[in-house]
């Protein structure tokens, strides 16, 4: 499983170069986080030094405060796209994600518009549960990696984010690798071999598919269906040969051979 505790590096430039484009200067004292009406360049300023100091909970809540009283300017289009890179530094996945979709549905066609996508990936992607633990958050993962494949597909973040796709179908196909073996473990060899087809069918390229096949022609030839346990061993021999799976499978076979059809009367 990748590690998914990172800060990503273009997210970080992207945002290093939004904050440094948008304001110049940073000298001025930080104020607090309280409600009082300050004007937009102190207000920005302030937010920018918390988030250059890691304190991003709170440059989160000072770019929001831009937002609030400065709500017709451009800083405040900016400045909601930064409290929401200043929640996901904070891991406050949720807050990011919020205000991410806020400017997606506000600025559908703003230039920075990938980005904001790029951000709910991210935030889904970085809460992705071990392989034994529910994988709904996996799955919007994929859904919201595949969509900005889809709506920006020759920027950057597209670029990550078809690695990120590889690695969360990985992810998917491992979850049904465990519950498959669960299923086996029991006894259960119907609902197994459902589990481990899917992997095949669905998750064709990730590296569970040779061990899938395997489980495969086990379940087969549990359930007595010796041909398609056959089929099975076949088509790991023929693209995964020299593995450990098909080593497995092939002694399988050859305790449990496929019995010749009776001849004709």
């Amino acid at each position: 499983m990748p590690n998914l505790r990172f800060r990503a590096p273009v997210a970080a430039a992207f945002a290093s170069a939004l904050v440094l484009s948008a304001c110049a200067g940073s000298g001025a004292r930080v104020p607090g986080t309280s409600y009082v009406a300050r004007d937009v360049n102190t207000l920005y300023t302030a937010a920018k030094g918390r988030l250059d100091n890691g304190r991003y909970a709170e440059a989160a809540a000072l770019f929001e405060e831009v937002e609030r009283q400065h709500p017709y300017s451009d800083w405040a289009r900016r400045s909601q796209l930064m409290a929401a890179f200043a929640h996901y530094s904070a891991r406050d996945y949720t807050k990011s994600t919020d205000a991410a979709r806020r400017f997606l549905a506000v600025h559908p066609g703003n230039r920075d518009a990938p980005y904001a996508l790029y951000l709910v990936a991210l935030n889904y992607y970085e809460q992705m549960e071990d392989v034994t633990r529910d994988q709904a958050i996996t799955a919007q993962a994929l859904q919201a990696l595949g969509e900005l494949v889809r709506r920006y597909p020759s920027t950057r973040y597209a670029a990550d984010a078809r690695l990120k796709i590889d690695l969360v179908n990985d992810h998917l196909a491992g979850k049904e690798m465990e519950v498959g073996r669960f299923h086996q473990r029991r006894g259960n060899w119907l609902a197994a071999s459902l589990r481990f087809q899917r992997v095949v069918d669905d998750f064709e390229t990730t590296s569970h598919v040779p061990e899938a096949l395997m489980r495969l022609t086990e379940s087969y030839l549990a359930l007595g269906i010796r041909e398609e346990a056959r089929k099975s061993a076949a088509v790991l021999g023929a693209n995964y040969p020299g593995t450990q799976w098909y080593k497995r499978a092939y002694e399988l076979m050859q305790r449990y051979p496929v019995q010749p059809a009776p001849a004709a009367s």
